[in-house]
């Protein structure tokens, strides 16, 4: 029976008494070991691999229009005609309208600038909208007034902007990229976003550069005598002016939580600048700050910078712009030269 052949069949069927090798089975059991072992091993390096790889920057930025001024009529760049202008958008993947738009120059030397930027959320995303307006202005002051020899300190973004504008020496020239402004639910992907932004600005600046400019920081958040002393050593021998805007109390807050104790709100405007005021107190009263300063953001709007003075001190850059019961023109250490919308230039005293 169990040699039984069917007559033109080439298969044998075999005995149903015929026992399993157990050679056999030795070989096969530990390949089914190795094989689970490795798979596992393949398993938890996969895992870890999702866990520890570094998440991508939760936004990009799409080129929408580029060309010069002319192509852009809003940005009242007429002075400077030869200007090539990118207009970009910040896209975030999981939503369908823009976050922020940011207007690119570049400059002769091949420099990215950020130009203008306008933030379409409520929370600043990548940088503060400052109205270009007052930067267009402000330049222009400062091609008619200030000489060709004396060096200007500013925010690294803003001097970027007013020496592309002004043809002024300004001591921060580079993008450096400080702070970050991002909101809270993206600071696990800090890394990848500054590695981005360098990325799509250019190289950060120098060490040096670097160095001054944390000189800078610490100085308009130290104690105002200390604070102006710094500005006048960093400026060296030169004659130097330094310009504030209400939007660097922000950026410092970042940089020096610390030191400053910070909050900001936007309100409506409405025309009726009694009532404003009233809503602006009464925030600050209810939520535990005892002082303000304003800025205007469009027709619509004003955002309210409120600082908490009374356990952290006043800081120098809170003495170089109007508080709510302060006004720059009082402070004696700088002197007051200039104001175009909400910046305010003060001349360093000479070294």
């Amino acid at each position: 029976m169990a040699e039984e052949w069917k007559e033109g069949s080439l298969i044998s069927a075999p005995s149903l008494s015929t026992p399993v090798s157990s050679k056999s089975g030795a070989k096969i059991l530990p390949s089914l070991g190795i094989l689970l072992v490795t798979g596992g091993f393949f398993l938890i390096g996969w895992f870890l691999y999702l866990w520890f790889k570094p998440l991508p920057p939760p936004y990009n930025y799409q080129l929408v229009e580029e060309g010069r001024v002319d192509k852009f009529p809003n940005l009242q760049l007429e002075a400077w005609p030869d200007l090539k202008i990118s207009k970009y958008e910040l896209r975030v993947p999981s939503l369908e309208k823009p976050v922020a738009i940011a207007y690119q120059a570049t400059s002769q030397d091949g420099n990215s600038i950020l130009l203008n930027w306008e933030n379409l959320v409520s929370e600043p995303i990548g940088a503060m909208a400052v109205n270009l307006s007052e930067v267009i202005s402000l330049a222009t002051d400062i091609t008619s007034h200030v000489p060709k020899d004396a060096v200007i300190l500013g925010w690294w973004d803003t001097s970027r902007q007013l020496s592309l504008l002004s043809g002024r020496d300004t001591l921060f020239s580079s993008y450096l990229g400080q702070p970050l402004i991002v909101p809270s639910y993206w600071k696990d992907r800090s890394d990848a976003i500054h590695q981005y932004e360098r990325q799509f600005w250019g190289p950060v600046g120098s060490p040096v550069e670097q160095e001054k400019f944390k000189i800078f920081t610490d100085a308009l958040s130290s104690e105002a005598s200390k604070g102006a002393e710094m500005l006048r050593e960093l400026a060296g021998s030169r004659e130097a002016y330094v310009l504030v805007h209400p939007a660097d109390l922000y950026k410092l807050a970042l940089m020096y939580p610390d030191r400053i104790d910070l909050a900001f709100k936007d309100f409506p405007l409405t025309g009726n600048v009694h009532g404003l005021a009233g809503q602006v107190k009464a925030w600050m009263k209810e939520n535990g700050y005892n002082t303000y300063t304003l800025q205007s953001l469009s027709e619509k709007s004003v955002r309210a910078y409120f600082l908490n003075e009374t356990t952290k001190g006043k800081i120098l850059l809170s003495h170089m712009l109007p508080l709510m019961n302060s006004t720059p023109v009082d402070f004696e250490a700088l002197q007051v030269v200039h104001k175009q919308g909400g910046y305010w230039v003060f001349k360093l005293p000479s070294a």
